[in-house]
C-alpha cells in the first residue's frame, strides 16, 4: 500500500477524515511515494480551535522560555540535517546539498527569532506630562497561519513560524501538497524540543483548506509564498475578511551585466542561478541583460561551454549539479514555454526538451536551455518559466538595461555586475525592484533583514521575516499612566494635551 502522510494536530500524528488525497511524488523515479489526505473545512476548524485554546498558555509563557524552545529546536534540526536533506530531496527533487541550503536559511531566521526576548522590547517615556509616563507593548496576534510553496518545503516554513510563535502566537501550516514531509518533520522536532500541544498545527489541503483559513473568524493573519496570482487571490480574500496578509508571488529576476563585469565570475553567477535547484527559486536569476553587442558576445561565447557542462542528475546523486523538477506537469508547463520562445523569433542555442537520465527515464528532468535575442515584447520573458531556462536580453546602455526590470511586471530580484561604485549605487538607488544585488546573483537577505519583492511579487505592506516578521505577527498596544497623588483636579471636556 502507498505510504501516507498524516496531519500533525496538537502534537501528534490524525489520519485524514476525506476521501480526498494528492499523490506525493519521487521526481527522479517519475513515481508515486506516498499520499498526503486533503484536509476538509471542518477539520481545519478543529485544529484553529485547538490552536486558540493551546495559544493563552504559550502567550503567557515568558519570552526567555519561548526563546530556549527555539534554541533546542535550532539544535534539533542541525542534528538531523542529513536526514532532512534527504527527505527534502526524495520529494522536491533538488540535489542534498541544495536541500541543506535550503534547511539552513531556514535555521537563520530560527537563530533571528532566539533573540525574541530583545525583539519584543517595546518603547517608554518618563514624564511625558505632569506625572504621566507613556510605554508600549508588543503582544501576539493569537493564531495565524502560514501558506507555503513547493520550492523551499524547509526554509519559508520556518521563515514563518520561527518567528511566529517565539512572539507567542499559535500557528497552521498549510505545506504544499507536493512535497509535506519535511515541514511535517520540523513540526515534530518543535514538539520535541519542548513547544506544548497545539501551538504548531500541520493541516495538508488544497484550495478548500485555503479558503477556511482565509475565512475563519480566529485566524488574525496568513503568511503566503507561491504564485502571483494566488498570492493576489490570497491578499485580497484575506483582507476582505479582516485579517492581515503579506502575499509573495512570482518573480523574472534580472542580471544586469556591465562591459567592465568580471566575465568569468559573472558566467559562474549566472550558471549557478538561473540553473541551480532546477531553476525552481523565486530567485532565481532567468534573464541576463548584458549591455553593449560587445559584452553580450563575450558572455554567450563563455556562457555556452559552461552550460553543456551541466547534466542533471538524481536528487540523491552527490555529483549531481541539479536534480529533476518537481512533477510531470511542471517539465511539461517548462517545455511549453521553450516551444514558446521559439515561436517569438528567440534564438535558442541550448535545447533542454527531451533530456532522459539513464536508468530513471520516467523521472521529470529538464536540461539546461540557453536563449539569445529575447525581446520585452515575448510572452516567454514576461512570464515566469521557473525551470532551467535562461534568457538574454541585448541593452545598448545601462539606461535601456534599468529599465526592463523596473518596467516588468514582476520586481522580486535584480543584480548588477560592475566595478563601477558609481555606477552600481545609482542603480541600486533607482531601480523599481524590492531586492537588489551588486555583484550578487541571488541577493536573499540575511535572516535579520527582511525579504519581499514590489509589484506583483509581494501584495501587502510587510515583508517576510527580519523585525518586518516581529511586527507583522505582533500589535502593539500603548499604555498612558498616572497615578493620584489625592489631589482632585478640575473635570475637563477638553482633550489633554502634554504643551
Amino acid at each position: 500500500m502507498t505510504r501516507e502522510i498524516p496531519h500533525f494536530i496538537k502534537g501528534r500524528h490524525e489520519a485524514g477524515a476525506s476521501d480526498r488525497f494528492g499523490d506525493v511524488f519521487d521526481p527522479s523515479a517519475g513515481e508515486v511515494q506516498a499520499r498526503v489526505p486533503l484536509a476538509t473545512k471542518a477539520e481545519l476548524a478543529a485544529a484553529v480551535e485547538i490552536a486558540r485554546d493551546a495559544q493563552i498558555g504559550w502567550a503567557a509563557t515568558n519570552p526567555q522560555r519561548r526563546a530556549r524552545v527555539m534554541f533546542r529546536f535550532k539544535a534539533l534540526v542541525e542534528e538531523n540535517m542529513d536526514d532532512l536533506a534527504r527527505l527534502l530531496a526524495s520529494e522536491h527533487g533538488k540535489v542534498v546539498a541544495d536541500a541543506k541550503g535550503d534547511i539552513q536559511r531556514g535555521l537563520e531566521v530560527v537563530e533571528f527569532a532566539c533573540g525574541v526576548p530583545h525583539l519584543l522590547k517595546g518603547e517608554y517615556t518618563e514624564g511625558a506630562g505632569p506625572g504621566i509616563d507613556v510605554y508600549s507593548m508588543r503582544q501576539p496576534l493569537g493564531v495565524v497561519a502560514g501558506i507555503t510553496p513547493f520550492n523551499f518545503p524547509a526554509m519559508i516554513p520556518m521563515w514563518m513560524f520561527g518567528v511566529a510563535i517565539a512572539c507567542g502566537n499559535a500557528f497552521i501550516l498549510k505545506p504544499s501538497e507536493r512535497d509535506p514531509s519535511v515541514p511535517l518533520r520540523l513540526a515534530e522536532l518543535m514538539q520535541e524540543a519542548g513547544l506544548p500541544d497545539g501551538v504548531l498545527n500541520v493541516v495538508h489541503g488544497d484550495k478548500e483548506v485555503v479558503d477556511a483559513l482565509l475565512e475563519h473568524p480566529d485566524v488574525k493573519a496568513v503568511s503566503f509564498v507561491g504564485s502571483s496570482d494566488i498570492a493576489q487571490y490570497v491578499y485580497v480574500k484575506g483582507a476582505e475578511n479582516g485579517k492581515r496578509v503579506q502575499a509573495m508571488g512570482g518573480a523574472k529576476n534580472h542580471g544586469i551585466v556591465m562591459p567592465d563585469a568580471d566575465m568569468d565570475q559573472v558566467v559562474k553567477d549566472l550558471v549557478g542561478s538561473a540553473f541551480g535547484s532546477a531553476g525552481e527559486r523565486c530567485m532565481a536569476l532567468p534573464v541576463a541583460v548584458p549591455v553593449g553587442e560587445d559584452t553580450a558576445n563575450k558572455l554567450i561565447e563563455a556562457l555556452i561551454p559552461e552550460i553543456e557542462k551541466l547534466t542533471p542528475g538524481h536528487s540523491l546523486d552527490p555529483d549531481a549539479i541539479y536534480g529533476p523538477v518537481v512533477t510531470a506537469a511542471h517539465k511539461a508547463r517548462i517545455e511549453s514555454y521553450i516551444e514558446m520562445g521559439v515561436k517569438e523569433g528567440a534564438e535558442l542555442l541550448i535545447d533542454g526538451r527531451g533530456f532522459e537520465l539513464q536508468g530513471h527515464e520516467k523521472g521529470f528532468f529538464v536540461g539546461p536551455s540557453l536563449f539569445d535575442r529575447v525581446r520585452p515584447d515575448m510572452r516567454s520573458y514576461q512570464e515566469e518559466i521557473f525551470g532551467p531556462v535562461l534568457q538574454i536580453v541585448r541593452a545598448k546602455d545601462l539606461e535601456e538595461a534599468a529599465r526592463l526590470p523596473s518596467e516588468h511586471q514582476y520586481g522580486n530580484g535584480v543584480a548588477i555586475f560592475t566595478r563601477n561604485g558609481l555606477a552600481a549605487r545609482e542603480f541600486a538607488a533607482k531601480v523599481n525592484v524590492g531586492m537588489v544585488g551588486i555583484n550578487v546573483p541571488i541577493p536573499v537577505p540575511v535572516a535579520y533583514h527582511t525579504f519581499g519583492g514590489w509589484k506583483r511579487s509581494a501584495f501587502g505592506d510587510s515583508n517576510q521575516h527580519g523585525m518586518e516578521g516581529v511586527r507583522f505577527f505582533t500589535k502593539i498596544k500603548t499604555v498612558t499612566q498616572r497615578w493620584p497623588t489625592g489631589e482632585v483636579t478640575d473635570q475637563s471636556f477638553i482633550i489633554p494635551t502634554m504643551g
